[in-house]
């Protein structure tokens, strides 16, 4: 499906992924994970518009050609492939952009490292 219509996708690397779903724990909306890893969060159009955080992508109309995110049915919840990591559901789609840039960048220090800022 096309991000940017109805949702932006916010990717992450595994590992930073992984940290900010524990930080987010019942604040995250559904997190798709692709069969190599990476998380992709929904979050509202234009929220994550400016982001630059490492190991971060944002998927949306901002970026210069239209991205596509494979989108597993809802049934599929477990690897292998691409399956919903927390399934979409009611009270559970778009997850808070304030609330998910917070919990990647404390995710990608703990996964990561400070960062050199020199």
């Amino acid at each position: 499906m096309p991000a940017g219509r109805w949702w932006d996708a916010v990717k992450a690397s595994e590992s930073v992924g992984e940290h900010a779903l524990k930080l987010l724990g019942p604040h995250s909306g559904a997190v798709i994970q692709d069969r190599h890893g990476p998380m992709y969060w929904l979050v509202r159009p234009g929220a994550a518009d400016g982001w630059n955080l490492r190991q971060v992508r944002v998927l949306g109309p901002s970026t210069a050609t239209t991205t596509y995110l494979g989108v597993p049915p809802a049934r599929r919840t477990t690897r292998p492939g691409t399956h919903w990591r927390i399934p979409v559901g009611p009270g559970r789609y778009l997850t808070d952009g304030a609330l998910l840039r917070g919990a990647l960048v404390l995710a990608a220090i703990a996964a990561l490292g400070e960062e050199d800022t020199r």
